[in-house]
Protein backbone atom coordinates (compact mmCIF):
# COMPACT_ATOMS: atom_id res chain seq x y z
CA UNK A 1 0.00 0.00 0.00
CA UNK A 2 1.69 3.12 -0.97
CA UNK A 3 2.27 6.07 1.64
CA UNK A 4 0.13 8.82 1.77
CA UNK A 5 1.14 12.03 0.38
CA UNK A 6 2.42 15.23 2.91
CA UNK A 7 -0.78 17.55 2.81
CA UNK A 8 -1.42 19.03 6.09
CA UNK A 9 0.11 21.70 7.73
CA UNK A 10 -0.42 23.45 10.73
CA UNK A 11 -3.70 25.38 9.74
CA UNK A 12 -5.35 21.97 8.78
CA UNK A 13 -4.79 20.01 11.68
CA UNK A 14 -5.56 23.06 13.53
CA UNK A 15 -8.79 22.93 11.53
CA UNK A 16 -9.63 19.49 11.63
CA UNK A 17 -9.17 19.73 15.56
CA UNK A 18 -11.23 22.21 16.16
CA UNK A 19 -13.97 21.05 13.50
CA UNK A 20 -13.86 17.60 15.63
CA UNK A 21 -14.13 19.31 18.65
CA UNK A 22 -16.32 22.42 18.43
CA UNK A 23 -19.47 22.17 17.64
CA UNK A 24 -22.27 24.49 17.58
CA UNK A 25 -25.27 22.15 18.63
CA UNK A 26 -23.35 21.52 22.22
CA UNK A 27 -24.38 25.35 23.28
CA UNK A 28 -28.17 25.40 24.15
CA UNK A 29 -27.29 22.54 26.37
CA UNK A 30 -24.84 24.14 28.49
CA UNK A 31 -26.98 27.54 28.25
CA UNK A 32 -29.44 26.01 30.82
CA UNK A 33 -26.97 26.83 33.40
CA UNK A 34 -27.20 30.62 32.77
CA UNK A 35 -23.93 32.76 33.74
CA UNK A 36 -22.56 29.36 35.78
CA UNK A 37 -21.81 27.97 32.47
CA UNK A 38 -18.49 29.88 33.00
CA UNK A 39 -17.48 28.40 35.85
CA UNK A 40 -18.15 24.78 34.37
CA UNK A 41 -16.79 25.22 31.21
CA UNK A 42 -13.53 27.06 33.18
CA UNK A 43 -13.19 23.76 35.57
CA UNK A 44 -13.91 21.85 32.61
CA UNK A 45 -10.90 23.07 30.64
CA UNK A 46 -8.43 23.14 34.18
CA UNK A 47 -9.45 19.32 35.14
CA UNK A 48 -9.97 18.11 31.28
CA UNK A 49 -9.40 19.57 28.03
CA UNK A 50 -5.81 21.55 28.83
CA UNK A 51 -4.55 18.07 30.66
CA UNK A 52 -6.05 16.52 27.34
CA UNK A 53 -4.30 19.12 25.00
CA UNK A 54 -0.71 18.55 26.87
CA UNK A 55 -1.18 14.91 27.11
CA UNK A 56 -2.14 14.46 23.08
CA UNK A 57 0.34 16.82 21.87
CA UNK A 58 3.15 15.23 23.71
CA UNK A 59 2.17 11.66 22.11
CA UNK A 60 1.79 13.30 18.77
CA UNK A 61 5.30 14.90 18.56
CA UNK A 62 6.65 11.86 20.02
CA UNK A 63 4.82 9.05 19.10
CA UNK A 64 3.63 9.97 15.13
CA UNK A 65 2.16 6.76 14.16
CA UNK A 66 -0.26 5.70 11.88
CA UNK A 67 -3.46 4.91 14.56
CA UNK A 68 -3.79 7.71 16.42
CA UNK A 69 -5.13 6.53 19.51
CA UNK A 70 -4.40 3.09 18.89
CA UNK A 71 -0.99 3.34 18.50
CA UNK A 72 -0.47 5.49 21.41
CA UNK A 73 -2.36 2.59 23.81
CA UNK A 74 -0.78 -0.09 21.86
CA UNK A 75 2.71 1.20 22.28
CA UNK A 76 2.00 1.52 26.50
CA UNK A 77 -0.44 -1.79 27.36
CA UNK A 78 -0.16 -3.88 24.11
CA UNK A 79 -1.98 -4.54 21.04
CA UNK A 80 -5.43 -5.55 22.89
CA UNK A 81 -6.07 -2.33 24.77
CA UNK A 82 -5.28 -0.52 21.82
CA UNK A 83 -7.47 -2.16 20.11
CA UNK A 84 -10.18 -1.59 22.95
CA UNK A 85 -8.95 1.88 22.86
CA UNK A 86 -9.80 2.66 19.07
CA UNK A 87 -12.93 0.19 19.00
CA UNK A 88 -14.43 2.66 21.86
CA UNK A 89 -13.59 5.58 19.85
CA UNK A 90 -15.05 4.24 16.84
CA UNK A 91 -18.26 2.96 18.05
CA UNK A 92 -18.89 5.85 20.40
CA UNK A 93 -18.72 8.14 17.35
CA UNK A 94 -21.13 6.10 15.29
CA UNK A 95 -23.40 6.60 18.15
CA UNK A 96 -22.78 10.02 18.34
CA UNK A 97 -23.88 10.80 14.57
CA UNK A 98 -27.79 10.33 14.84
CA UNK A 99 -27.83 13.42 17.45
CA UNK A 100 -25.63 15.10 14.85
CA UNK A 101 -27.70 14.56 12.16
CA UNK A 102 -31.14 15.37 13.92
CA UNK A 103 -29.60 18.75 14.91
CA UNK A 104 -28.48 19.22 10.99
CA UNK A 105 -31.92 18.15 10.21
CA UNK A 106 -33.59 20.23 12.51
CA UNK A 107 -31.79 22.86 11.50
CA UNK A 108 -32.76 22.49 7.94
CA UNK A 109 -36.74 22.43 8.37
CA UNK A 110 -35.94 26.48 9.52
CA UNK A 111 -35.17 27.16 6.09
CA UNK A 112 -38.37 26.18 4.46
CA UNK A 113 -40.92 24.83 7.46
CA UNK A 114 -39.77 24.67 11.29
CA UNK A 115 -42.98 22.10 11.24
CA UNK A 116 -40.87 19.20 9.40
CA UNK A 117 -38.40 18.82 12.68
CA UNK A 118 -41.49 17.10 13.65
CA UNK A 119 -42.41 14.87 11.06
CA UNK A 120 -40.44 11.73 11.23
CA UNK A 121 -40.50 10.86 7.33
CA UNK A 122 -38.65 14.40 6.56
CA UNK A 123 -36.28 13.26 9.08
CA UNK A 124 -35.41 10.13 7.82
CA UNK A 125 -34.59 11.59 4.60
CA UNK A 126 -32.83 14.06 5.63
CA UNK A 127 -30.58 12.89 8.14
CA UNK A 128 -29.77 9.89 5.94
CA UNK A 129 -29.04 11.60 2.96
CA UNK A 130 -26.76 14.14 5.15
CA UNK A 131 -25.17 11.52 6.43
CA UNK A 132 -24.42 9.30 2.86
CA UNK A 133 -23.34 12.64 1.04
CA UNK A 134 -20.61 13.21 3.36
CA UNK A 135 -18.97 9.58 3.36
CA UNK A 136 -19.10 9.75 -0.24
CA UNK A 137 -17.15 12.79 0.39
CA UNK A 138 -14.78 11.32 2.72
CA UNK A 139 -14.14 8.47 0.04
CA UNK A 140 -11.70 10.83 -2.27
CA UNK A 141 -9.37 11.07 0.39
CA UNK A 142 -7.96 13.40 3.34
CA UNK A 143 -7.26 16.32 0.92
CA UNK A 144 -11.08 16.46 -0.06
CA UNK A 145 -12.07 15.98 3.26
CA UNK A 146 -9.71 18.04 5.56
CA UNK A 147 -10.59 21.23 2.78
CA UNK A 148 -14.26 20.46 3.08
CA UNK A 149 -13.58 20.56 7.07
CA UNK A 150 -11.49 24.15 6.87
CA UNK A 151 -14.09 25.94 5.06
CA UNK A 152 -17.29 24.30 6.89
CA UNK A 153 -15.58 24.91 9.95
CA UNK A 154 -14.83 28.85 9.36
CA UNK A 155 -18.39 29.34 7.46
CA UNK A 156 -20.65 27.40 9.39
CA UNK A 157 -19.32 26.85 12.67
CA UNK A 158 -16.91 29.66 13.47
CA UNK A 159 -18.72 32.52 11.86
CA UNK A 160 -22.40 32.22 13.17
CA UNK A 161 -20.38 31.65 17.00
CA UNK A 162 -19.08 35.55 16.20
CA UNK A 163 -22.44 36.39 14.96
CA UNK A 164 -24.48 34.85 17.87
CA UNK A 165 -21.68 36.21 20.45
CA UNK A 166 -22.04 39.78 18.56
CA UNK A 167 -26.01 39.42 18.60
CA UNK A 168 -25.53 39.16 22.65
CA UNK A 169 -23.31 42.22 22.93
CA UNK A 170 -25.67 44.02 21.31
CA UNK A 171 -28.31 43.00 23.21
CA UNK A 172 -26.52 43.69 26.46
CA UNK A 173 -25.80 47.37 25.35
CA UNK A 174 -29.28 48.22 23.99
CA UNK A 175 -30.30 47.51 27.16
CA UNK A 176 -32.86 44.55 26.78
CA UNK A 177 -33.92 42.39 29.41
CA UNK A 178 -31.57 39.91 29.81
CA UNK A 179 -32.59 35.86 31.31
CA UNK A 180 -28.98 35.66 33.37
CA UNK A 181 -27.22 37.78 36.16
CA UNK A 182 -24.02 38.43 36.19
CA UNK A 183 -22.62 38.31 39.79
CA UNK A 184 -20.88 35.96 41.73
CA UNK A 185 -23.96 34.31 43.34
CA UNK A 186 -25.09 33.17 39.65
CA UNK A 187 -20.94 32.39 38.78
CA UNK A 188 -21.02 29.80 41.27
CA UNK A 189 -23.71 27.35 41.02
CA UNK A 190 -25.47 25.00 43.16
CA UNK A 191 -24.43 21.57 42.41
CA UNK A 192 -26.65 18.88 43.31
CA UNK A 193 -25.36 15.17 41.48
CA UNK A 194 -28.46 15.89 38.87
CA UNK A 195 -28.35 19.25 38.43
CA UNK A 196 -24.77 18.46 37.75
CA UNK A 197 -25.47 15.70 35.05
CA UNK A 198 -25.43 18.43 31.92
CA UNK A 199 -21.98 18.70 32.98
CA UNK A 200 -21.06 15.82 31.26
CA UNK A 201 -21.87 17.42 28.13
CA UNK A 202 -19.26 20.55 28.71
CA UNK A 203 -16.52 17.75 29.35
CA UNK A 204 -17.89 15.58 26.34
CA UNK A 205 -17.40 18.55 24.06
CA UNK A 206 -13.99 19.00 24.90
CA UNK A 207 -12.91 15.47 24.03
CA UNK A 208 -11.54 14.51 20.30
CA UNK A 209 -8.70 16.29 20.73
CA UNK A 210 -6.91 13.08 19.34
CA UNK A 211 -8.99 13.72 16.16
CA UNK A 212 -6.12 15.38 13.99
CA UNK A 213 -3.64 12.82 15.21
CA UNK A 214 -5.17 9.80 13.02
CA UNK A 215 -3.78 11.83 9.95
CA UNK A 216 -0.55 12.05 11.39
CA UNK A 217 0.95 10.20 8.36
CA UNK A 218 -0.53 12.82 5.95
CA UNK A 219 1.08 15.85 8.41
CA UNK A 220 4.03 17.51 6.79
CA UNK A 221 5.97 18.00 9.90
CA UNK A 222 4.04 15.84 12.69
CA UNK A 223 6.32 16.74 15.61
CA UNK A 224 6.27 20.56 14.82
CA UNK A 225 3.47 20.89 13.79
CA UNK A 226 0.99 18.77 16.36
CA UNK A 227 1.41 20.88 19.34
CA UNK A 228 1.42 24.11 17.40
CA UNK A 229 -2.12 23.00 16.10
CA UNK A 230 -3.18 21.37 19.59
CA UNK A 231 -2.52 25.29 21.33
CA UNK A 232 -4.17 26.88 18.38
CA UNK A 233 -7.47 25.06 18.27
CA UNK A 234 -6.92 24.89 22.40
CA UNK A 235 -7.52 28.40 22.41
CA UNK A 236 -10.33 28.92 19.76
CA UNK A 237 -12.38 26.45 21.29
CA UNK A 238 -12.21 27.77 24.85
CA UNK A 239 -12.97 31.30 23.65
CA UNK A 240 -16.02 30.15 21.29
CA UNK A 241 -17.50 27.87 23.69
CA UNK A 242 -17.54 29.83 26.84
CA UNK A 243 -19.15 33.37 24.80
CA UNK A 244 -21.18 31.78 22.99
CA UNK A 245 -22.78 30.16 25.15
CA UNK A 246 -23.98 33.23 27.20
CA UNK A 247 -25.21 34.61 24.61
CA UNK A 248 -27.66 31.86 23.81
CA UNK A 249 -28.84 32.43 27.57
CA UNK A 250 -28.91 35.99 27.63
CA UNK A 251 -31.60 36.06 24.99
CA UNK A 252 -33.80 32.97 25.16
CA UNK A 253 -35.35 32.36 28.79
CA UNK A 254 -33.75 29.05 30.10
CA UNK A 255 -37.12 26.94 30.31
CA UNK A 256 -37.35 27.90 26.73
CA UNK A 257 -33.94 26.75 25.76
CA UNK A 258 -34.18 23.47 23.71
CA UNK A 259 -30.97 21.12 23.74
CA UNK A 260 -31.43 20.60 19.79
CA UNK A 261 -33.24 23.59 18.52
CA UNK A 262 -31.43 26.32 21.25
CA UNK A 263 -29.17 27.92 18.60
CA UNK A 264 -31.85 28.67 16.26
CA UNK A 265 -34.19 29.85 19.13
CA UNK A 266 -31.79 32.44 19.80
CA UNK A 267 -31.32 33.51 16.19
CA UNK A 268 -35.23 33.84 15.84
CA UNK A 269 -35.63 35.81 18.77
CA UNK A 270 -33.19 38.38 18.56
CA UNK A 271 -33.51 38.61 14.50
CA UNK A 272 -37.55 39.11 15.34
CA UNK A 273 -37.06 41.50 17.59
CA UNK A 274 -34.82 43.68 14.94
CA UNK A 275 -37.33 43.01 12.32
CA UNK A 276 -34.87 40.72 10.75
CA UNK A 277 -36.68 37.25 10.43
CA UNK A 278 -35.92 36.90 6.69
CA UNK A 279 -32.08 36.27 8.05
CA UNK A 280 -33.19 33.11 9.84
CA UNK A 281 -32.61 30.74 7.16
CA UNK A 282 -29.01 32.69 6.28
CA UNK A 283 -27.84 31.66 9.72
CA UNK A 284 -29.52 27.99 9.38
CA UNK A 285 -27.78 27.76 5.95
CA UNK A 286 -24.57 28.74 7.71
CA UNK A 287 -24.84 26.61 10.85
CA UNK A 288 -25.87 23.49 8.93
CA UNK A 289 -22.74 24.00 6.94
CA UNK A 290 -20.77 23.86 10.08
CA UNK A 291 -22.44 20.81 11.72
CA UNK A 292 -21.89 18.87 8.40
CA UNK A 293 -17.92 20.27 8.73
CA UNK A 294 -17.89 18.64 12.22
CA UNK A 295 -19.77 15.31 10.90
CA UNK A 296 -17.47 14.95 8.01
CA UNK A 297 -14.75 15.23 10.62
CA UNK A 298 -15.26 12.35 12.56
CA UNK A 299 -16.79 9.86 9.86
CA UNK A 300 -13.68 9.38 8.58
CA UNK A 301 -10.98 9.80 11.78
CA UNK A 302 -11.89 6.82 13.63
CA UNK A 303 -11.98 4.86 10.65
CA UNK A 304 -8.59 5.34 9.90
CA UNK A 305 -7.51 3.92 13.57
CA UNK A 306 -9.47 1.20 13.07
CA UNK A 307 -7.83 0.92 9.96
CA UNK A 308 -4.75 0.68 11.90
CA UNK A 309 -5.77 -2.27 14.18
CA UNK A 310 -6.52 -4.30 11.25
CA UNK A 311 -3.36 -4.18 10.00
CA UNK A 312 -1.89 -6.15 13.41
CA UNK A 313 -4.85 -8.79 12.89
CA UNK A 314 -7.54 -7.64 15.18
CA UNK A 315 -10.15 -7.38 12.62
CA UNK A 316 -11.35 -9.57 9.45
CA UNK A 317 -8.84 -8.94 6.32
CA UNK A 318 -11.80 -7.75 4.17
CA UNK A 319 -11.24 -4.64 6.29
CA UNK A 320 -8.38 -3.77 5.04
CA UNK A 321 -9.07 -2.65 1.82
CA UNK A 322 -8.59 1.03 1.14
CA UNK A 323 -9.16 2.59 -2.19
CA UNK A 324 -7.22 4.84 -4.92
CA UNK A 325 -7.25 7.27 -2.34
CA UNK A 326 -6.19 5.53 0.63
CA UNK A 327 -9.42 5.53 2.32
CA UNK A 328 -10.47 2.53 4.21
CA UNK A 329 -13.36 2.58 1.92
CA UNK A 330 -14.95 -0.80 3.44
CA UNK A 331 -14.72 0.60 7.25
CA UNK A 332 -16.66 3.43 5.88
CA UNK A 333 -19.28 2.07 4.28
CA UNK A 334 -19.46 -0.57 6.81
CA UNK A 335 -19.83 2.26 9.44
CA UNK A 336 -22.05 4.08 7.18
CA UNK A 337 -24.43 1.08 7.38
CA UNK A 338 -24.53 1.03 11.23
CA UNK A 339 -24.87 4.39 11.43
CA UNK A 340 -27.75 4.30 9.21
CA UNK A 341 -29.66 1.17 11.60
CA UNK A 342 -28.96 3.61 14.53
CA UNK A 343 -30.50 6.70 13.46
CA UNK A 344 -33.93 4.96 12.44
CA UNK A 345 -34.37 4.18 15.69
CA UNK A 346 -33.38 7.17 17.38
CA UNK A 347 -35.92 9.02 15.57
CA UNK A 348 -38.53 6.44 16.01
CA UNK A 349 -38.11 7.11 19.94
CA UNK A 350 -40.94 8.81 21.71
CA UNK A 351 -39.33 12.10 22.27
CA UNK A 352 -36.39 13.63 20.41
CA UNK A 353 -34.96 15.46 23.20
CA UNK A 354 -34.46 12.64 25.80
CA UNK A 355 -33.38 10.31 23.48
CA UNK A 356 -31.03 12.62 22.40
CA UNK A 357 -29.33 12.82 25.86
CA UNK A 358 -29.62 8.75 25.67
CA UNK A 359 -27.24 8.91 22.96
CA UNK A 360 -25.39 11.94 24.49
CA UNK A 361 -24.73 9.71 27.73
CA UNK A 362 -24.05 6.82 26.27
CA UNK A 363 -21.71 8.16 23.83
CA UNK A 364 -19.92 10.05 27.00
CA UNK A 365 -19.21 6.86 29.10
CA UNK A 366 -17.45 5.14 25.86
CA UNK A 367 -15.47 8.35 25.46
CA UNK A 368 -14.33 8.46 28.86
CA UNK A 369 -13.29 4.98 29.42
CA UNK A 370 -11.37 5.38 26.34
CA UNK A 371 -9.61 8.68 27.48
CA UNK A 372 -8.36 6.82 31.21
CA UNK A 373 -6.28 4.43 28.54
CA UNK A 374 -5.23 7.53 26.92
CA UNK A 375 -4.25 9.65 30.11
CA UNK A 376 -3.09 6.29 31.66
CA UNK A 377 -0.46 5.99 28.38
CA UNK A 378 1.33 8.89 28.55
CA UNK A 379 2.08 8.14 32.27
CA UNK A 380 2.97 4.63 30.84
CA UNK A 381 5.38 5.62 28.32
CA UNK A 382 7.56 8.18 30.59
CA UNK A 383 8.26 4.90 32.16
CA UNK A 384 8.81 2.11 29.56
CA UNK A 385 10.27 4.42 27.11
CA UNK A 386 12.15 7.76 28.64
CA UNK A 387 14.84 7.70 26.26
CA UNK A 388 12.23 8.31 22.86
CA UNK A 389 12.93 11.90 21.49
CA UNK A 390 10.28 14.20 22.58
CA UNK A 391 10.18 17.40 20.80
CA UNK A 392 7.08 18.61 22.44
CA UNK A 393 6.99 17.02 26.57
CA UNK A 394 4.67 18.41 29.29
CA UNK A 395 6.87 20.45 31.29
CA UNK A 396 8.29 20.03 34.94
CA UNK A 397 9.13 16.49 34.99
CA UNK A 398 7.56 13.02 36.08
CA UNK A 399 5.04 14.75 39.10
CA UNK A 400 3.69 17.17 36.60
CA UNK A 401 2.62 14.69 34.33
CA UNK A 402 0.94 12.63 36.74
CA UNK A 403 -0.56 15.73 37.90
CA UNK A 404 -1.65 16.16 34.70
CA UNK A 405 -3.29 12.78 33.45
CA UNK A 406 -4.38 12.44 37.15
CA UNK A 407 -6.48 15.10 36.68
CA UNK A 408 -7.82 13.76 33.17
CA UNK A 409 -8.35 10.42 34.26
CA UNK A 410 -10.03 11.75 37.71
CA UNK A 411 -12.03 14.02 35.40
CA UNK A 412 -13.15 11.08 33.29
CA UNK A 413 -14.50 9.00 36.36
CA UNK A 414 -16.79 11.36 37.37
CA UNK A 415 -17.68 11.88 33.30
CA UNK A 416 -18.83 8.14 34.00
CA UNK A 417 -20.37 8.23 37.13
CA UNK A 418 -22.43 11.35 36.26
CA UNK A 419 -23.35 9.81 33.31
CA UNK A 420 -25.08 7.64 34.87
CA UNK A 421 -27.46 9.90 36.55
CA UNK A 422 -30.61 11.15 34.78
CA UNK A 423 -30.50 14.89 34.27
CA UNK A 424 -33.59 16.69 36.93
CA UNK A 425 -33.48 18.85 33.19
CA UNK A 426 -34.72 16.39 30.96
CA UNK A 427 -37.44 13.53 31.35
CA UNK A 428 -35.73 10.96 30.72
CA UNK A 429 -38.29 8.39 32.77
CA UNK A 430 -37.23 6.75 35.31
CA UNK A 431 -33.71 5.86 36.64
CA UNK A 432 -33.92 2.49 36.40
CA UNK A 433 -34.76 2.47 33.06
CA UNK A 434 -32.10 5.04 32.32
CA UNK A 435 -29.88 3.09 33.61
CA UNK A 436 -30.73 -0.08 32.13
CA UNK A 437 -30.88 1.42 29.28
CA UNK A 438 -27.04 2.70 29.15
CA UNK A 439 -25.99 -0.30 30.41
CA UNK A 440 -27.38 -2.77 27.56
CA UNK A 441 -26.18 -0.36 25.07
CA UNK A 442 -22.58 -0.40 26.75
CA UNK A 443 -22.76 -4.44 26.85
CA UNK A 444 -24.47 -4.51 23.05
CA UNK A 445 -22.00 -2.04 21.84
CA UNK A 446 -18.51 -3.96 23.45
CA UNK A 447 -20.10 -6.82 22.87
CA UNK A 448 -17.89 -6.90 19.34
CA UNK A 449 -14.73 -5.94 20.90
CA UNK A 450 -15.19 -8.99 23.62
CA UNK A 451 -15.37 -11.28 20.83
CA UNK A 452 -12.53 -10.67 19.07
CA UNK A 453 -10.04 -10.32 22.55
CA UNK A 454 -11.02 -13.75 22.90
CA UNK A 455 -10.37 -14.59 19.70
CA UNK A 456 -7.36 -13.57 19.43
CA UNK A 457 -6.44 -14.64 23.22
CA UNK A 458 -7.35 -18.44 21.85
CA UNK A 459 -5.23 -17.85 18.28
CA UNK A 460 -2.10 -16.39 20.27
CA UNK A 461 -2.26 -19.49 22.56
CA UNK A 462 -2.86 -22.10 19.98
Amino acid sequence: MPLPKKQLGVFALTMITVAGIYNIRSLPIMAKYGFSSTFFFILAALVFFIPSAMVCAELAASFPKRGGTYAWVNQAFGARSGFLAVWLEWINTVVAFPMNLTFISTTVSYIFMPALAHNKLYMIIMTLSIFWLTTWINLYGVKVSSWVSSIGLIFGTLLPTVLIILLGLIWLFKGLPTHIQFNQTSFFPSITPHSAVLLVSVILGYAGMQVAAFHIHEAKNPQRDFPRAILMASFIIIIASVFGTLAIAIIVPNHSIGIVTGIMQALTVFLSRFHLAWLVPVFACLIIVGSAASLNTWVIAPCKGLHAAVHDGHLPRLLKRTNRHNVPHVILILQALIATLLTCVFLFMPTVASSYWLLTALSAIMTFIMDILLFSAVIRLRYSEPDTPRPYRIPGGLSVVWLVAGAGIIASIAGIILGFMPPSQLKTGSSTVYQSFLIAGLVILCLPAIFIHIRNTKRAAS
